[in-house]
């Protein structure tokens, strides 16, 4: 009884799921019959099977002789799952945003699957999965292609828990690194995957990016993740894809051209934001890793100024200087450098 009683608090797909299965198993359901069983009214079961008539095709009839229902086609059965337009809509704004994991093995097989999901649809659904295609695009961040068996293989050890012996290269070597890691977690940033592993050479935890992994093999040994290991945790003062055991009072000002669009975004989760009275900000907040908070401060050029920590401020200097020397001279002899 206590069962039966909990039913009445399931939502209504599960209650269609139970009448379909009732009118496919041929036991011939009525309202009576199906509302107590659920513990609901008769008008309840009625709408139900309204619904399922006018939304979803159910080829539906009344038997007066055995006072039932039952199905006039034998092979038609309700989708596990019911799709409504809004949700369909949302199912395809989803396979667009996914089109930035296409340098990724996975991506294939979620496009078979958005396919099977439109290739079921009922009649009823009335937006047109060719329009949506046409109608909304995503640009996604320039990615890295990853090999489908380093793929695989890292994925495989991180659900098993085994070691890894892999062959990387850092950017601009020409030798391949051997490694045998213990993958710990696999992270997506900007569109490249990384994942976060303890080095067994270096005896601690790295960061190797998929699409460096020349090779990758199954050690055959497995792994325990240290209990104190917490991802969330130990990157809580990251700045991009780069975190170290440091600790850095960043603070960071932008000019009133700048300040709208650093607003608007939440750049790094401990942002603190003060406003000046001339309509220019200062951005505080705690970092663990500085080289991305150096590559993302340039890109705001004259905009910006790092007034702590000095080691950065001082690192940007630097960087700018070196950038001014590309500059020097006239066009002819920077051709000639370059050429």
């Amino acid at each position: 009884m206590k069962e039966k009683k909990m039913q009445k608090f399931k939502p209504q797909h599960s209650r269609l799921l139970f009448i379909d299965k009732k009118i496919r198993d041929r036991t011939y359901p009525n309202c009576t019959s199906l509302a107590e069983e659920w513990e609901v009214s008769a008008k309840t079961i009625q709408r139900d099977l309204d619904y399922m008539r006018a939304m979803l095709d159910a080829p539906m009839a009344y038997d007066a002789g055995k006072r039932g229902y039952y199905y006039t086609e034998e092979s038609f059965h309700l989708p596990a799952i019911v799709l409504t337009d809004s949700d369909l809509f949302a199912v395809f704004i989803a396979e667009k945003v996914l089109q930035q994991y296409e340098n990724t093995p996975i991506y294939p097989r979620l496009q078979s699957l958005f396919a099977r999901i439109a290739e079921s649809l009922p009649d009823k659904i009335t937006i047109d999965p060719a329009q949506l295609h046409d109608r909304f695009s995503f640009f996604s961040s320039p990615h890295s292609m990853i090999a489908t068996q380093v793929w695989e293989t890292v994925f495989t050890a991180l659900r098993t828990s085994q070691s890894l012996h892999i062959s990387h290269a850092k950017p601009g070597a020409t030798d391949l690194a051997q490694r045998t890691i213990d993958p710990y977690h696999v992270v997506n940033y900007q569109g490249e995957w990384y994942v976060i592993a303890f080095c067994q050479a270096r005896h601690d935890i790295r960061t190797f990016a998929l699409s460096r992994i020349d090779k990758a093999q199954l050690a055959g040994e497995h792994f325990t993740v240290p209990a104190d290991f917490d991802f969330q945790q130990t990157t809580r003062d990251r700045f991009g894809i780069q975190w170290s055991d440091k600790q850095y009072a960043v603070r960071i000002w932008f000019s009133p051209a700048a300040a709208p669009y650093i607003r608007e975004r939440q750049w790094h989760q401990g942002q603190q934001i003060q406003e000046n009275s001339d309509k220019s900000i200062m951005m505080t907040f705690t970092a663990s890793h500085l080289l991305e908070i150096k590559k993302w401060v340039l890109s705001w050029g004259c905009m910006a100024r790092v007034l702590a920590p000095r080691t950065l401020a001082d690192d940007i200097r630097r960087e700018l200087a070196s950038a001014m020397g590309n500059y020097g001279g006239n066009d002819e002899e920077r051709a000639h450098q370059t050429g």
